[in-house]
């Protein structure tokens, strides 16, 4: 068989209802639910290219064969795929001892035969920061009393004291960040992935240009739109989406002509590392960032290592 046949029923039926499980009773979104299916999709490709049509027939050497598969580039052209990154290849491999466990759970096999299956070694990549006069460069960039550059200024200044990820910040409320006379509070109520909750400090410039935008600026924007409770408005009224964060993040950086590659995550990724250079503890950050592992956050103490290296390289008088 060729790896183009189409996968057999028994195996389609299953994914199904995997699928449909991880849907309704685990309230996976559907975008969540969308990626599971490609992943699957092209691991049921890879089996019917195998000539395995049922799931007890399915065994250890076929999973390293398709983790394998879709990493190398000559195997991933014949089946009419790209080679994809060891990140994406992890990624597919949790889909897929997702369902293979799922069909242990169910009785379906007597044993997970991916449970043992590593994924592919990732190169450790270093969150990338600005420094902080870039920071209050790109933050100045959005100076100005109209409401969008009100609004623009208080999204950037929350995003650098908090920092929360762009899509936590379009998910705010307004309830989320004011105090009891109106303004904005000391704290941010920041929901983070699983909806896991934690509170942030704001601070001054923060609470400024929030005060600022709420007084000035969204009562502007709203009208235009329906009612929302949502924080940060769009010009039509409408609650910010990430996409339009991610526009104005940029054209502040274009503004400001910062000479740097910038990402959804850059103010975050400054946050941390600027808190690490000033002497926070690891512990301390982690929770701020709302990361389940402190692993995850002790990157950023390789990003301050680094520069403490490359001071003394060109400080010290026996370092060359």
């Amino acid at each position: 068989m060729t790896e183009a046949q189409e996968p057999s029923p028994e195996l389609t039926r299953a994914v199904e209802r995997y699928l449909r499980h991880v849907a309704l009773e685990r309230g996976r979104s559907p975008h969540t639910v969308s990626a599971y299916r490609r992943d699957l999709e092209r691991y049921l490709a890879h089996l019917a290219g195998r000539d395995i049509g049922e799931v007890a027939a399915i065994g250890e050497q076929d999973v390293a064969a398709f983790v394998q598969s879709v990493r190398d580039p000559e195997a991933a052209q014949a089946a009419g795929h790209a080679p994809v990154a060891a990140s994406s290849a992890a990624r597919m491999l949790s889909s897929v001892r997702g369902w293979h466990s799922f069909l242990l759970e169910e009785g379906l096999v007597v044993r997970n035969v991916a449970a043992e299956q590593k994924p592919p070694r990732q190169a450790k990549r270093l969150p990338k920061a600005i420094t902080i006069d870039e920071v209050e460069r790109l933050l100045d960039a959005c100076a100005g009393d109209d409401p969008i550059m009100l609004r623009d200024r208080a999204l950037l200044e929350l995003l650098y004291a908090t920092g929360a990820r762009v899509s936590e910040a379009v998910g705010l409320a307004v309830d989320d960040v004011t105090g009891d006379d109106g303004g904005a509070g000391e704290l941010v109520r920041l929901f983070g992935k699983g909806r896991k909750q934690r509170l942030v400090p704001v601070g001054r410039f923060a609470r400024e240009a929030l005060d600022a935008y709420l007084v000035r600026s969204r009562p502007v924007l709203a009208p235009r739109g329906r009612a929302s409770g949502s924080l940060f408005l769009g010009a039509r009224g409408a609650p910010l989406s990430r996409q339009s964060a991610w526009l104005i993040i940029r054209g502040a950086a274009e503004r400001a002509e910062l000479d740097v590659e910038l990402s959804p995550h850059t103010l975050r990724h400054s946050f941390a590392t600027h808190l690490l250079e000033g002497g926070a503890d690891v512990r301390v950050v982690q929770e701020l960032l709302g990361h389940a592992s402190v692993a995850t956050t002790q990157l950023y103490t390789l990003v301050t290592a680094d520069a403490v290296r490359e001071a003394w390289a060109l400080a010290h008088p026996r370092a060359r």
